[in-house]
């Protein structure tokens, strides 16, 4: 059983529509339909079955063939966003937890996806950094949401014009726009980071920005033109 995260059990929809969207949509089949099934009764947090079926429908309109993950966790949706281009992309994937890093690698031998994937161990940050400029067609960031800010500079740098990142959890169970003061001191700096980093994105002229609330909001970036975001480098403040 792993820790609770209290964010998973706050709908930012209403509830009954939230819960229809999960249950009434096509469900995953076979193996990584088993994976989504365990992670769902374990309390391990994957992406939401409303962000699994949009996923399966956006990514072979992009047909993105080299993709990016910020978040590996069990390497659930690295193996689903490699479904959704049937096998035809290849995802790198970073991640920096020992735990996750074994049951991802094993869950991609299940899956027999190991060619496909490439699994960077470690620090994001430090990763990202290494990352070749312009390389990148689809980006999925979902890790520490305090880190978004810090990492989108990489981010968009590797990510080719017309490239979509893609970023999950940014409306924290909807207290994204509680006042400061009245968040738990304990991811107080979570919402503020979120904020900031909303700030920057949604109207900036170089990217189009749509923010939809599947699972705890997603936040789809397209990159149009090249841009300095290196004044969001300053991380940990």
């Amino acid at each position: 059983m792993h820790k609770l995260n209290e964010m998973m059990d706050k709908p930012v929809i209403n509830e009954d529509v939230r819960n229809f969207l999960r249950t009434n949509q096509k469900q995953l089949n076979g193996k990584i339909g088993d994976i989504e099934k365990w992670a769902n009764e374990n309390r391990v947090p994957i992406i939401p079955h409303e962000t699994v079926v949009f996923f399966n429908w956006l990514l072979p309109l992009l047909k993105p063939e080299q993709i990016l993950e910020v978040g590996t966790a069990i390497g659930f949706s690295a193996a689903l966003m490699l479904e959704a281009v049937h096998m035809e992309g290849h995802v790198t994937t970073i991640e920096r937890n020992p735990d996750m890093i074994s049951k991802a690698k094993a869950n991609f031998k299940t899956l027999g996806i190991e060619e496909n994937i490439t699994l960077l161990e470690g620090q994001a940050d430090e990763w990202l950094e290494k990352i070749e400029s312009d390389s990148t067609d689809f980006i999925f960031m979902d890790s520490a949401k305090a880190k978004y800010y810090s990492f989108f500079p990489d981010c968009f740098r590797v990510l080719k014009i017309g490239g979509v990142l893609a970023v999950d959890d940014v409306l924290q169970g909807g207290t994204i726009l509680d006042d400061e003061k009245e968040v738990p001191k304990r991811v107080r700096k979570i919402h503020r980071k979120l904020n900031e980093f909303l700030a920057v994105v949604l109207d900036h002229p170089s990217l189009d920005t749509s923010l939809i609330p599947v699972g705890d909001g997603l936040l789809l970036i397209t990159k149009r033109d090249d841009a300095d975001f290196d004044f969001m480098r300053q991380t940990d403040k």
